[in-house]
């Protein structure tokens, strides 16, 4: 017996008793029928029923499926284009939908006649066949009659709606047809060109009937000044609810949270990468809580406004590949969880309100994103203070929010592990002077791009210290140089952690005691009995080293001579920086220094063995600067949320007014620029404009290391500062020409022609980057020791 069970599709048959040719399995689409005409020759017209039934549904289908949607050849292979229903042809489908199905009913029911009439020939030769056969096959039919008949009452009324619709729309474009013209001015001179494009394009994307654009004029002109903002506004509108906005929620102060059971639970699970970073936050909850504490304290009083934020993901995103989660197991790179673990720990226990997503889909419905391939604007108000994300779902944002993107990217803050520069950031400028890469151009302010050592503005993350009474013996992370393995072997017993599956990797020396992948807190017991951490050149700027100084280690790292750059190593290649690195790890070099970091040529067995020989005599205590701590971290993302603003846009001046000027003096030494005592202090600049400090740097010298040169910090916020001509008249800079122009090594003076250039584009204001051409105009500031990123008034 075929029986079809409830909830069943057609597709899917199954055989009711055993059988040499019949399966007990249920069998899905053409092998089900396949199977029908193998094993039951005996009722052939049923079967021609079933038959022409499923393939007339298969006919419909595909006739409607063609004209209803569509692929274009650039579309991605997981885009189905929806056209909008309107018009003389979609009333054509519809009409053709209906006579499709009204030829089926009429066949069905000329084939149900003559069944009917042949059952009792076959019941007299079949008898025991023909009482169960009968109504199931008479039940199909009579449900596939009624899905016909109800999908062709379907048909009419919409085709009644439509027509209702378009004499409606006619009606409207027959009355206002000179109020829904394209209207000249001058305040909005992108309008017409919109309106012509709308024609043209409007059922290119869904989202735009889901505006309730419907092909007329009025629409596309309601959708450019009410949803997009390229048109005025229709007079005949009602102006009070397209105007009237959402009152701002009041605001709220944050409170400090010291148990993150909830925050576990809002970065969900599933994911080996999530997985792992709740582990770790669920390890240093103790810490983050004895920081809260201290932080709370020190800053007494201090109201801190509650932010809304967002936080995607974006490598994580299936769409991203989410290549990172099947390598945590296999010594895979964790540095960017790490970060993210202590990022979301971090604005957590601070107070804010989080959303965290890590997948397309619910990215699109916390920004409220239309339906359709990303063309709209969002359909409410972006409800989230900050978001942070990291290039993969800055990729995602841009391509579904649609203008909207351009008027809420300044709440962006791009978790940017190795930094980007100005000249790689401006689209206009990277595309014209060669600065492209597959990571820049997103015309960001600098500042908005957090790194996880100084450039732009410095996120961070945390470092572990674990301090244990074991007895010292010794260990590196092993990076090759079996030169250099042999010397240090001569003083000291080395250990190693390389990966490895089956077998120890043939480049690991035998000398050197190998670990394997080990755990996080194995890792550390390991650096706890360590003298010495050594690093032959890669990675650059590492966590592992800073956790070893944390724990009481030497870190030994090569002098690169010459630095490392784009120019040199294919690693740096494509990536959005011009950086040269003179050493492994600059940061360690520049703020730790010895006795804790010792930085030597490698190229010399002298020089290095002389290290060793002095590291052997050397006692250090263990060592963590206060960024990489928790109260540290917590402090100076406190800081970034409380004060910087890339959204508040400095007010315009008057045509024709002359630049007021800089409130510098001269340094008693004559060698760079103060600001004066009696001077008022900028209103609004963060940090605070009487840290500054400026200089002129040497020819060929970028303003990062011209800065450093005189313990100070580069800060870029300074620059529209010093962007003047009164600047180079009080450090005496004789100019006899001065031109404003777009290029990151500006302010700047050239030597030879003694000319002097101003920047004109504020977004490309730099520290880094040098020309032997130029002697650089450069802001630096103090910082508070342990604290790079702030100054000292910063709080």
């Amino acid at each position: 017996m075929l029986d079809k069970r409830p909830g069943q599709e057609l597709s899917s048959l199954s055989c009711a008793r055993p059988h040499p040719f019949i399966c007990t399995e249920p069998l899905l689409g053409r092998d089900a029928f396949r199977h029908l005409f193998l094993t039951r020759p005996v009722v052939p017209c049923r079967l021609f029923v079933l038959g022409i039934g499923f393939f007339s549904l298969c006919f419909l289908m595909t006739s409607l499926g063609g004209q209803l949607s569509a692929r274009r050849p650039g579309d991605s292979p997981f885009t189905i284009r929806t056209e909008v229903l309107g018009g003389p042809e979609s009333r054509g489908v519809l009409r053709k939908m209906s006579d499709l199905l009204e030829l089926m009913v009429k066949r069905m029911d000329t084939l149900a006649r003559l069944e009917n009439g042949s059952e009792p020939h076959r019941a007299a030769g079949d008898g025991h066949l023909a009482g169960d056969r009968f109504p199931p096959g008479a039940g199909l039919m009579e449900r596939i009659q009624a899905i016909a008949q109800n999908v062709s009452d379907i048909a009419v009324k919409v085709d009644q709606i439509l027509h209702h619709s378009l004499l409606l729309h006619s009606k409207v474009s027959e009355g206002r047809r000179d109020q829904c013209e394209a209207p000249s001015d001058p305040k909005f001179p992108d309008c017409s060109g919109k309106v012509e494009w709308m024609r043209a394009r409007w059922t290119s994307d869904p989202c735009y009937a889901f505006f309730g654009v419907d092909g007329t004029e009025c629409s596309f002109l309601i959708y450019l000044s009410e949803v997009e903002w390229f048109c005025p506004p229709l007079p005949w509108r009602n102006q009070t609810a397209t105007q009237t906005a959402p009152k701002p929620l009041p605001k709220v102060q944050a409170v400090f949270r010291s148990n993150l059971s909830h925050l576990l639970e809002l970065m969900g699970s599933g994911k080996e990468s999530l997985i792992f970073m709740k582990k770790r936050t669920k390890r240093l909850t103790a810490q983050w809580a004895l920081a809260a504490q201290r932080l709370a304290q020190k800053l007494g009083s201090v109201w801190r406004d509650q932010k809304q934020i967002l936080v995607h993901i974006g490598f994580l995103t299936e769409e991203s590949g989410d290549v990172f989660s099947p390598r945590v197991l296999k010594g895979g790179p964790l540095g960017e969880m790490v970060q993210w673990a202590d990022i979301l720990a971090t604005l957590y226990v601070l107070g804010h309100g989080l959303r965290i997503t890590v997948s397309l889909k619910e990215l699109q419905s916390n920004l409220g994103v239309p339906p359709g391939r990303g063309s709209c604007p969002l359909t409410t108000p972006l409800p989230f203070d900050l978001i942070y994300t990291d290039y993969h779902g800055l990729q995602q944002m841009k391509q579904h929010m649609g203008l909207s993107f351009k008027k809420y990217r300044c709440r962006i803050r791009v978790i940017d592990t190795f930094g980007t520069e100005p000249a790689y950031n401006h689209e206009e400028y990277a595309t014209l002077h060669g600065y492209r890469t597959n990571w820049g151009y997103w015309n960001l302010n600098p500042k908005q791009f957090m790194t996880m050592f100084h450039r732009g503005s410095f996120c961070g993350r945390l470092c572990l210290p674990q301090f244990g009474g074991e007895a010292p013996t010794f260990t590196l992370l092993f990076q090759g140089k079996e030169k250099f393995l042999g010397i240090l072997s001569k003083y000291m017993e080395i250990h190693g952690t390389v990966y490895y599956e089956s077998q120890r990797p043939p480049e690991v020396p035998a000398f050197v005691k190998n670990h394997g992948l080990l755990p996080q807190p194995e890792f550390q017991q390991l650096l706890r009995k360590a003298k010495l951490f050594i690093g032959f050149g890669f990675p650059y700027e590492g966590p592992a080293p800073l956790e070893a100084v944390a724990n009481g280690c030497v870190f030994l790292q090569a002098r690169f001579s010459p630095p490392h750059s784009s120019l040199n190593h294919e690693f740096f290649r494509g990536k959005p920086t011009s950086r040269e690195l003179f050493s492994q790890h600059p940061y360690a070099e520049n703020f730790i220094g010895k006795p804790h970091v010792w930085t030597v040529d490698y190229n010399s067995s002298e020089e290095f063995e002389a290290a060793i020989k002095a590291i052997m005599k050397t006692q250090v205590e263990p060592y963590l600067p206060y960024e990489y701590s928790c109260e540290g971290m917590l402090e100076r993302i406190h800081a970034y949320i409380q004060h910087q603003d890339f959204c508040a846009a400095p007010d315009p001046a008057p045509p024709g007014a002359r630049a007021p000027q800089s409130p510098f003096i001269l340094a008693p030494n004559a060698t760079h620029l103060e600001w004066a005592q009696n001077a008022s202090s900028a209103p609004g600049a963060w940090p605070p404009a009487r840290s500054l400090r400026a200089w002129l740097a040497t020819a060929g010298r970028a303003c990062t290391d011209a800065c450093l040169d005189r313990g100070l910090i580069c800060e870029p916020s300074f620059f529209p500062f010093l962007n003047s001509q009164d600047a180079f008249q009080k450090l005496q800079v004789p100019c006899d020409s001065t031109e404003s122009e777009m290029n990151h090594l500006y302010p700047a003076f050239a030597q030879p022609g003694r000319e002097c250039f101003l920047q004109k584009e504020p977004l490309l204001f730099s520290c880094a980057g040098s020309s032997s051409k130029y002697h650089r105009l450069c802001p630096c500031r103090d910082f508070r020791k342990g604290q790079v990123a702030l100054c000292q008034d910063c709080l």
